[in-house]
């Protein structure tokens, strides 16, 4: 596994480096996930874009399988000199946080039943480091609807996903289930 980037010196506003953390299963990578990288790179000095191993999922990519996906699609976003690193975490997510030198967690909300969940996971995450804050971004209009679930629940059952994922990872989902 690879291990956590660390914080490069201060720079940014009064001499502080802002690192933050979007984590995720990313199994597949969405235009929804990547519409909340563009934004959220706005935010910080550097994005660190955590891909779980989360097996609880039951993930159809394998995590080196997802992780080059995302590197590949954040590869092709405008980054304008961002720093935005991509790598693999299978430990707790505030050891992660903490091992990153961030003091951000980037979440994406869709929905109500999304902010339920996403404000129990910041209050934990809260207690185990109040130093470290979460920001919720809200999905924007045209992605609200997206979740990697249902992407892979439309293409398992031969639909068209090429509205909600990129190109190659449309192509990718398709070849995982032969359609």
């Amino acid at each position: 596994m690879a291990k956590a980037p660390k914080a490069e010196a201060s720079r940014g506003e009064a001499g502080r480096y802002r690192t933050g953390i979007y984590p995720g299963t990313f199994d597949p990578v969405t235009n929804g996930h990547l519409d909340i990288i563009g934004r959220a790179m706005r935010l910080v000095d550097k994005l660190v874009v955590a891909v779980a191993v989360n097996a609880g999922k039951g993930p159809l990519f394998t995590l080196k399988e997802r992780v080059a996906m995302c590197r590949r699609e954040v590869d092709n976003l405008k980054l304008n000199g961002a720093i935005v690193e991509v790598v693999p975490f299978d430990t707790l997510l505030m050891d992660f946080v903490t091992d990153c030198g961030a003091d951000l967690i980037i979440r994406g909300l869709r929905a109500v039943s999304d902010f339920e969940y996403e404000f129990q996971m910041a209050g934990m995450n809260t207690r185990i480091n109040p130093k470290v804050e979460t920001i919720f971004l809200m999905a924007s209009e045209r992605n609200q609807f997206i979740a990697s679930r249902l992407v892979k629940e439309v293409a398992r059952l031969g639909g068209d996903i090429s509205s909600f994922v990129p190109a190659a990872v449309n192509r990718s989902v398709r070849a995982k289930y032969k359609v």
